[in-house]
């Protein structure tokens, strides 16, 4: 991932197991305020486990830490996805455990697909259970 600016990445994605790079891109369109949700879009490689396809996403997130005491911030939103040719409803929260340590829930509008992550300054890494079932893995960076 790249941020051409504060507000904007841009990246590539490879899945070896499908042999398919697509492009991705992040748009936070509102910054999240105390009363406000953040608001943002995006595209990414289709849900987790397809063999191919697009997906071009909105999102609100909210990080509900200050309100309720626990470090959680869900999201809800919208997907459409080109491998299927459809729209679904997705959700999900981040809860991070301090010191880089998270764990993204993730609700595709299919799956359930459950990660935890480690951050270090620019570098990521994500053990994910694909359906709550597979194991995968997965490393970003940023520039």
């Amino acid at each position: 991932m790249y941020a051409v600016h504060p507000r904007v990445d841009i990246g590539i994605e490879y899945n070896p197991k499908a042999k398919e790079a697509s492009p991705l891109a992040n748009v936070r369109l509102l910054d999240e305020t105390r009363s406000r949700p953040a608001v943002m879009v995006g595209t990414s490689s289709d849900r987790i486990g397809t063999p191919e396809g697009q997906s071009f996403y909105a999102t609100v997130s909210k990080d509900l830490s200050r309100d309720i005491g626990l470090p959680i911030g869900p999201y809800v939103g919208i997907a459409y996805g080109t491998f299927e040719d459809r729209a679904r409803l997705i959700g999900g929260a981040n809860i991070s455990f301090g010191r880089g340590f998270s764990s993204l829930l993730i609700f595709d509008g299919v799956h359930f697909h459950p990660t935890v992550s480690l951050h270090r300054g620019r570098h990521g890494a994500s053990l994910l259970f694909v359906r709550s079932k597979d194991i995968g893995v997965s490393y970003n960076i940023r520039f």
